[in-house]
């Protein structure tokens, strides 16, 4: 085990968190497990769908591995670095290798934003560059995700939801991060934007060698592209497979769940 943690790209081994609910005068009335007890290895450049229904664990699990939320137990390692025992200057320039893509884009991005200020945002955060570099740089994004690049004066709430989702990606892109967590990414967007979305994924995944974690409730919209998935259920990891054993042989109630559900979808699909 310890020589497979060397090798991991991203190492989480008996991850908890658990939310205490303070009276206002300071004793805590209860608490809320959240996290029991998560394990696993992703190593660089694959593609980990992290999948189960809502409540199961999954974004508390993302809030954690990109410092919005600290763990009450277990260790992150991201390339033998501990996450949240690192030095401030080492903590800085991990946080910078995992970047978070939200659910809905147009909630994360600002409204009053133009779209080269979207992109631009977290390297003015970590004071990168220059003015001329900055704005380069957003417009060199902006076309790597397959947006005009004389759209860059253009306000986020002019943009569709495909275009929004790819302005996400272009600002998540631009600390040149090596893990990306996708919260949900695909939801609300039709089929076709959904390959659309996901052929860029796997486009950029190659070009600059990127190591993905997919979360979703819904099987489908990751088994295409994770070769790897694990199954949460009440903040525990109940099942871990490659892709296709999973789909072929699930054991877990719940991973049947979700499996029966995918091929209900697709048949749905197909029917209509």
């Amino acid at each position: 085990m310890e020589s497979e943690d060397r090798a991991a790209f991203l190492t989480v081994r008996v991850l908890g968190k658990t939310y205490a609910d303070r009276r206002w005068w300071g004793r805590i009335r209860h608490t809320t497990p959240a996290l029991h007890d998560v394990s696993f290895n992703l190593e660089k450049g694959r593609t980990l769908g992290l999948v189960g229904p809502s409540g199961s664990g999954k974004s508390t699990l993302a809030r954690c591995l990109t410092f919005f939320e600290p763990p009450t137990h277990g260790t992150i390692h991201l390339e033998g670095r501990n996450l949240w025992t690192s030095s401030r200057p080492e903590r800085r320039s991990l946080r910078a290798q995992i970047q978070l893509i939200f659910q809905e884009p147009a909630a994360s991005l600002n409204p009053r934003f133009t779209a080269e200020q979207i992109v631009e945002e977290p390297l003015v955060i970590q004071r990168w560059g220059t003015t001329a570099t900055r704005r380069k740089k957003a417009s060199e994004l902006m076309e790597t995700v397959g947006l005009p690049p004389q759209a860059i004066g253009k306000p986020a709430l002019q943009f569709s939801g495909g275009e929004r989702q790819r302005l996400a990606i272009a600002r998540a892109l631009a600390l040149e991060p090596k893990l990306l967590i996708l919260d949900e990414s695909f939801s609300g967007l039709d089929l076709s934007i959904q390959t659309q979305v996901a052929n860029l994924l796997t486009d950029l995944q190659t070009r600059r060698g990127l190591t993905y974690i997919l979360i979703s409730h819904d099987l489908a919209a990751v088994a295409s592209l994770a070769g790897e998935i694990a199954v949460m259920d009440a903040g525990r990891i109940v099942e871990h497979a490659p892709t296709a054993a999973l789909l072929a042989n699930p054991r877990h109630p719940r991973t049947r769940e979700l499996v029966e559900a995918s091929l209900a979808l697709s048949l749905g699909g197909v029917l209509g």
